[in-house]
C-alpha cells in the first residue's frame, strides 16, 4: 500500500508508545485498583509483576532506557504466561494468555529496535 509508505517510524513510535500505555495500566490496576479493582489478593510475585509493568510501561512509553526496559518486560511476560497460563493448556487462545504472549513478542521486537522517534532517547541525539 504505496499510501503507507514513509510512515514506519511513526507507526513504530505509536506501537511502543500504546503497547507501553496497556503494560503500565496493568500495573496501575494492581496497585491501585483503578480503573477496575485487581480481581485477588497480591502475593510478592505480582507484587513483582506490577513494579515492573508500572517501571518498564512508563520508561517504554517516554522511551527511556527503552531497550533494557522492554527487555525486562518481555522476560516478565513469558515467565507470566508460563506460570499462570501454560500450565492450562498448549494453545494461548485456549488457556487465556494470548494478550501476555503478544505482550512478550512485542516488547522483544521493541528491545530490539529501541526508541525510535517521539521518545526521550531519540530527543537526546
Amino acid at each position: 500500500m504505496k499510501f503507507l509508505d514513509g510512515y514506519g517510524a511513526q507507526a513504530y513510535a505509536l506501537l511502543r508508545i500504546v503497547a507501553g500505555l496497556l503494560f503500565l495500566a496493568h500495573g496501575v490496576q494492581k496497585f491501585f485498583n483503578f480503573p477496575v479493582a485487581f480481581p485477588m489478593p497480591l502475593n510478592p510475585m505480582l507484587y513483582a509483576a506490577g513494579a515492573i509493568e508500572l517501571v518498564a510501561g512508563g520508561l517504554i512509553v517516554i522511551g527511556l532506557f527503552t531497550r533494557p526496559a522492554a527487555f525486562l518486560a518481555s522476560g516478565m511476560s513469558a515467565v507470566g504466561y508460563w506460570i499462570a497460563h501454560g500450565s492450562q493448556g498448549a494453545f494461548p487462545i485456549a488457556n487465556g494468555g494470548e494478550t501476555i504472549a503478544l505482550y512478550c513478542f512485542i516488547f522483544l521486537f521493541i528491545a530490539t529496535h529501541g526508541a525510535g522517534i517521539w521518545s526521550v532517547e531519540g530527543a537526546r541525539k
